[in-house]
């Protein structure tokens, strides 16, 4: 089963582990309708 945050860090293109905090802004974000665009700026990695 995939969560929300699974989801969206394959859609990012992300192969490898967030930190915990990353993660944790991730999900926020995802919860708060923020875009792929919008998350990728603020955690300042590439899509």
């Amino acid at each position: 089963m995939q969560t929300a945050s699974t989801h969206i860090c394959e859609r990012m293109g992300h192969s490898q582990e967030l930190s915990e905090i990353k993660h944790g802004t991730v999900i926020g974000c995802h919860l708060c309708n923020k875009s792929i665009h919008e998350i990728s700026l603020l955690l300042n990695t590439p899509r």
